[in-house]
C-alpha cells in the first residue's frame, strides 16, 4: 500500500505502550493495531487528530507516501506484463 503508518515510530519516541495509546485515544488495541500495521483501509480525522494530539504531533510524523513498487510479489498483473500478454487498461485497484 502506498500510504505507511509510522505510529510505531512515534509510540517508540514517546516511551508508550499501545494500549496507553489506545486508552488515551479512545479506540480498542485491536482497531489501533490494525491502524499500526498498515492494514487499515481509512482513517477518520477525528481518530488522526486525537492521535496527534495525544501523541504531540503532526499528521505528517505518522503518515507518508511510498511508491509501489512494481517488482512486489503480490502485484496480479506482474506475471501478465513480464509474459507480454495484455493487462486490461483500467483494471480494478487490488
Amino acid at each position: 500500500m502506498p500510504i505507511a503508518v509510522d505510529i510505531d515510530v512515534m509510540l517508540a519516541k514517546r516511551k508508550m505502550s499501545v494500549g496507553e495509546l489506545a486508552d488515551r485515544v479512545g479506540i480498542t488495541p485491536a482497531n489501533l493495531a490494525v491502524l499500526k500495521n498498515g492494514r487499515a483501509k481509512a482513517v477518520r480525522f477525528t481518530t488522526l487528530a486525537a492521535l496527534c494530539e495525544v501523541l504531540e504531533c503532526q499528521p505528517g510524523d505518522l503518515l507518508r507516501w511510498e511508491p509501489e513498487d512494481p517488482d512486489d510479489p503480490g502485484d496480479p498483473d506482474k506475471a501478465a506484463r513480464e509474459s507480454g500478454a495484455s493487462v486490461p487498461v483500467g483494471s480494478p485497484p487490488r
